[in-house]
């Protein structure tokens, strides 16, 4: 089944490439290309793309209008926003406001498509290297996200932690560690239960704000 995509990316080059390229993977199809945020949520509507390519800096309306836009009009169309390494609030605004993961425009084919694959199957995904960036630029800018949090997670809890933050699904997860399935799920409940949020992107959202990945 091909994933239906939607671009929304205000640069022409950026846009044209981004499409020349996925059209040349056999599962995905671009449907849709947009310079600006603001008739995203008609498009989905028109169109019903599986997925939505999400620059978050665009001169009229931006990713996290557009993310509020959506939220606001109960569109759930799963976004993957693409960044650069200095939009470390941006990011984590936009992971906030229900984005499933982030990408820099920088990365392979290969990364992109993963990245897609993943976020359509209901998975997150987070790109390692911008989340390192996240992690050093809270740690530097503000030492008190450094929170008792960290003494809560067991060694195994913040390595599971950092799987989720990479885009490891739970069975990759368990097959990763060599536990079942079933431990890896009871063990992503208490990490949520710790951390005190209800979901997996949240939870790799406090994990960044307080230092722990």
């Amino acid at each position: 089944m091909t994933i239906q995509v939607l671009i929304v990316e205000d640069q022409n080059l950026v846009r044209m490439g981004l499409c020349s390229l996925l059209e040349l993977t056999e599962d995905i199809s671009v449907i849709a290309q947009l310079s600006d945020g603001c008739d995203v949520n008609s498009i989905c509507t028109q169109y019903q793309p599986d997925i939505i390519l999400l620059d978050i800096r665009m001169p009229k309306t931006d990713g996290l209008s557009v993310l509020s836009n959506m939220s606001n009009a109960n569109i759930t169309v799963p976004v993957l926003v693409l960044t650069t390494f200095d939009e470390h609030d941006l990011v984590l605004k936009c992971m906030e406001l229900g984005a499933k993961g982030y990408l820099r425009k920088d990365v392979s084919l290969e990364s992109l498509i993963t990245a897609i694959r993943c976020i359509n199957n209901g998975e997150l995904w987070i790109q390692p290297a911008i989340t390192e960036q996240v992690r050093k630029h809270y740690s530097i800018t503000d030492k008190s996200v450094m929170t008792p949090l960290i003494e809560t997670l067991t060694s195994k809890e913040t390595q599971i932690l950092r799987l989720i933050a990479a885009g490891y699904s739970n069975n990759e997860i368990a097959d990763a560690l060599h536990n079942s399935d079933g431990t890896i799920r009871n063990a992503v409940s208490t990490i949520l239960a710790k951390l005190n949020v209800r979901d997996r992107t949240r939870a790799v959202i406090a994990s960044m704000e307080h230092g722990l990945i």
